[in-house]
């Protein structure tokens, strides 16, 4: 498994990530247990949940809770205001059997939190780190100009983004700029919701990208098997794999 650095957070995460927002579709708490098990025997090492799907957290955090120590744990809050972030942060340690999170992040879409705001909110994640609730706090959004607006603030350590084979030059530029400043780009929606049905190339594309950082929905041993074997055989990056690749792209741009 190879490992790449996730940005000014300084961890080295396996080049693939867990998501655990489908474990609710894995058929059972010990369906679960072996598929995370397996992912982690694997090397994977960043596992991804959020409080929006908390049955999902629940058996994350339950799969996780012999090795907890040895993986890197993100969650995420969509919670509007600094009293339902903290009682969201609170649920979710308590739910995932720790502590503390490796990344805090923040779901937001038109308004970025910024430190001393009125809204408390950013000071309220700061606090997460002081008190080292959470290790990092990053941004998950949908919305490209919140995107940069973050990534330029420089107070936010990652962002999750949505970033496939048929994302736009736009959302490549975003990719830059946050290799730029230092910014860990975390891939959400690697098939783009399942529109993208090469997975090869769909991987292929994403793993030229050093710093990007795909974030895998797995809900099953088949799906998990895939994600390991695509990351140990990456397709060839060829002129012919960048012309299928452009053919896609063209179709759907």
């Amino acid at each position: 498994m190879e490992y790449v650095r996730l940005g000014k957070t300084d961890l080295l995460i396996s080049r693939v990530a867990f998501g655990a927002m489908k474990l609710t579709e894995a058929g059972g708490d010990e369906n679960v247990a072996l598929l995370v098990r397996k992912a982690y025997e694997a090397g994977l090492n960043l596992f991804d949940t959020s409080r929006k799907t908390p049955e999902s957290e629940k058996l994350l955090g339950d799969a996780l809770y012999d090795i907890r120590r040895n993986v890197f744990l993100s969650t995420t809050t969509a919670a509007k205001t600094s009293d339902e972030i903290k009682r969201d942060m609170e649920t979710s340690l308590m739910t995932l059997h720790c502590d503390t999170v490796d990344l805090y992040q923040l779901e937001t879409e038109k308004f970025l939190p910024l430190p001393g705001g009125a809204d408390k909110i950013y000071d309220t994640l700061a606090d997460f780190k002081k008190q080292k609730m959470a290790g990092h706090i990053g941004i998950v959004t949908t919305n490209l100009e919140t995107a940069k607006k973050a990534v330029l603030s420089d107070c936010y350590e990652t962002l999750q983004f949505p970033f496939s084979m048929i994302s736009g030059e736009e959302t490549i530029e975003l990719v830059k700029l946050c290799e730029e400043h230092d910014v860990g780009f975390i891939a959400m929606q690697p098939l783009c919701g399942g529109v993208i049905e090469n997975i090869p190339l769909a991987f292929g594309f994403l793993h030229q990208y050093e710093s990007v950082l795909p974030i895998w929905g797995v809900k099953n041993q088949d799906e998990l098997n895939q994600i390991l074997y695509f990351n140990e055989h990456p397709p060839v990056i060829d002129e012919k794999f960048h012309e299928d690749v452009e053919k896609i792209r063209m179709f759907f741009n």
